[in-house]
């Protein structure tokens, strides 16, 4: 599948990480970090979709705040498809304004929707998978991925695939979308087999998700069609009117629960996962003998089951399964089974008016 067709990358990147604080702030985001190697979260992932888009079929939706840093850390990406949205809607309004742009400078055009902060351990496997993906959006219909599942996950929405369905990079018509589940139906998940995780990763011909949302969002859906043309004197500031009046809505529930028909790839243990927490991290890591993660200078004596990242020497005294992390100027210690309790923290401080931390 040639590089320079009618295929298009839409980049994510808006959120904040706020279960990544202290390290994770408004201007500093989980994306632009650089939890594993030397290359931040965002780098990663243009890294494993060159062999299917070239940077110039990439496009970043972000905030204001990460622009600059976006734009610096990918400058093989230009600039001017480096997009800030002028308000958070979530994913349906950030997708369509998307779409609507590529639909004007390229009406064949097909796009992939992609997180900006997950991890693939395994990138040539999943490249596997996006050209089907790919293929099957060309003929019009809507694609997503679903993840095999490795627990039983209530964290996450899951893909209904018809039963008896086996991890095959070839898309298949699926059965449905489920919320987020409890755990007995997460366990009921698993055992099924037939049931994916919904890894935010879709697929589609632009000129059918705007279809899509003229039937199923049509407020937002016009309010996207009064835009100019993109690279119109006025585009910019017709967006910063026109995009905090759409609907705050994510893509799943404005258009994928309500599709008539929606393909889906099952995707097989393609080591996958959105690095949800610190705890997520401490799980991806290589860990030492006692099961300590040490990012720092650090020694640690009857210690186990630590994650620490830390700018200054760090001392482990007969402490377990801790989370440490330290900033210039705010310092995170955290039971690394409460991890997701992190972005709690975030909001109190939201509260108190320090925006000196956030």
């Amino acid at each position: 599948m040639p590089v320079n067709s009618h295929l298009y990358g839409l980049i994510l990147a808006g959120g904040r990480g706020t279960r990544f604080w202290p390290r994770s702030r408004r201007d500093r985001a989980k994306q632009v970090l650089n939890f594993f190697g030397d290359r931040s979260l965002i780098q990663q992932t243009v890294d494993r979709l060159r062999p299917v888009l070239s940077p110039d079929h990439l496009w970043v939706l972000t905030s204001d705040r990460l622009r600059g840093e976006i734009a610096r850390q990918l400058p093989e990406i230009p600039k001017r498809q480096i997009l800030a949205e002028p308000a958070q809607r979530n994913t349906a309004p950030a997708i369509g304004l998307a779409a609507h742009i590529l639909h004007s400078i390229d009406p064949e055009s097909v796009m992939g929707v992609f997180p900006a902060d997950h991890v693939i351990a395994r990138p040539r496997d999943y490249v596997r998978l996006l050209r089907p993906a790919f293929r099957a959006a060309r003929q019009g219909k809507i694609v997503v991925l679903g993840i095999q599942p490795r627990w039983a996950e209530t964290g996450y929405g899951y893909i209904e695939f018809p039963k008896g369905v086996r991890p095959a990079p070839a898309a298949v018509e699926t059965l449905g979308f489920r919320e987020k589940p409890d755990q007995k139906t997460a366990a009921q998940f698993l055992a099924a087999g037939n049931f994916y995780w919904n890894a935010g990763m879709f697929f589609w011909r632009t000129s059918v998700l705007l279809e899509a949302l003229r039937k199923f969002l049509p407020k937002t859906a016009a309010l996207l069609a009064s835009l100019p043309l993109f690279g119109h004197r006025q585009f910019a500031s017709r967006l910063k009117d026109v995009f905090p009046k759409c609907e705050n809505i994510s893509i799943d529930y404005a258009v994928l629960e309500k599709a008539q028909s929606v393909a889906g790839i099952a995707a097989g243990d393609i080591g996958w996962n959105d690095v949800g927490s610190w705890n997520a991290v401490y799980e991806l890591e290589r860990r030492d003998a006692a099961g300590n993660v040490l990012r720092a200078d650090a020694l640690a004596d009857s210690s186990t089951g630590n994650y620490v990242h830390a700018e200054k020497f760090v001392a482990l005294i007969g402490v377990k399964d801790l989370i440490v992390v330290d900033t210039p100027d705010a310092l995170l210690i955290a039971d690394r089974a409460r991890a997701q309790q992190v972005g709690e923290m975030v909001k109190r401080l939201e509260k108190s008016g320090r925006e000196d931390l956030l």
